[in-house]
């Protein structure tokens, strides 16, 4: 009894994570044949949990939500990442979720055990977010692309580009990206016939379609790099050019994706694009070594300034 019933958690953890499971897989990854993996089927149905079934030598499972919410079954990183991420929504990082975010914290929190709990107060009390000020996004339009990029489902939406032209889009959704203080959508559109990354702030009453499609191919290792690529080749107000008395290694180090650095007489030189001056200013303000601002004045200005107005703080 107590192997199956450590068999039937295993299976519930296993649904939950796919959408569609074929049948030859689950029986594999339990390690069963398929009368006895049916049978637990038929077990969890008698606890309230929907399975469809679909037969045939290619036939599989799918967990479909019910009338009611049944109990979910998480691994302990899981159950940690979830009351972290209901802290950060709590916060407001995504409009019209705070107070709702708030109760489920609270009955996530509840449920916890005290290990677990020690866990996340550490991660939290532990990590010092920097501060981001960009566009709220609405959480029903998240929620239906993310549901739209899961189910390999259409999606219709309105868009407004950078320029201000507003369109009407239809697109096959493939993953959603948050970068920095934005959130994108990249996926398939369909009048255009090319792949597209959409920010989600300028993205109006998406919508489902009902139409299914078959992935394509991304013409990128994955979807963060195929944003980053779009972004890099996107016209800026700005190129900045900052020279550091410091290793690549560690300049890299700091600034991540967001700059490119390159080797130079006696140290490096950072190198990237920016609409705004804030984030480079506030890059260089991160990092503690020697600089000189080659370009553009506009930041040679900016720093000196915020120098001045903070030792006359001091």
């Amino acid at each position: 009894m107590a192997n199956t019933s450590a068999r039937m958690l295993r299976l519930l953890s296993l649904l939950q994570t796919h959408r569609y499971w074929p049948g030859t897989e689950l029986s594999d990854r339990l390690e069963v044949s398929a009368r006895t993996l049916r049978r637990d089927i038929d077990r969890l149905r008698e606890l309230g949990y929907q399975v469809d079934a679909v037969r045939g030598v290619a036939g599989g499972y799918q967990l479909r939500a019910g009338g009611s919410l049944p109990p979910l079954l998480l691994e302990d990183d899981e159950a940690v990442a979830i009351a972290v991420g209901l802290r950060t929504a709590a916060a407001g990082a995504v409009q019209g979720l705070e107070e709702t975010s708030v109760h489920a914290l609270t009955k996530v929190l509840n449920l916890m055990p005290p290990r677990l709990r020690r866990r996340m107060d550490a991660l939290q009390s532990y990590t010092v977010p920097a501060p981001m000020r960009g566009p709220t996004i609405d959480a029903g339009a998240l929620t239906t692309l993310a549901q739209g990029c899961r189910d390999d489902e259409e999606v219709r939406f309105g868009y407004t580009a950078r320029g201000g032209e507003r369109t009407q889009r239809r697109v096959e959704p493939h993953r959603l990206v948050s970068l920095g203080r934005r959130w994108y959508l990249v996926g398939y559109d369909r009048d255009r016939q090319d792949w597209r990354s959409f920010r989600v702030d300028r993205l109006s009453d998406p919508e489902l379609t009902g139409a299914r499609f078959r992935q394509r191919e991304l013409p990128a290792t994955d979807a963060l790099e195929y944003v980053q690529g779009g972004i890099a080749s996107m016209p800026m107000r700005y190129a900045v050019r900052v020279w550091f008395d410091a290793p690549v290694e560690t300049i890299q180090a700091a600034t991540g994706h967001w700059a490119t650095v390159e080797a130079s007489s006696e140290g490096s030189v950072m190198i990237m694009n920016a609409d705004h001056l804030d984030w480079p200013l506030m890059m260089i303000a991160g990092i503690d070594a020697p600089f000189t601002v080659e370009e553009p004045a506009e930041l040679r200005e900016l720093v000196t300034a915020t120098a001045a107005r903070l030792a006359a703080s001091a």
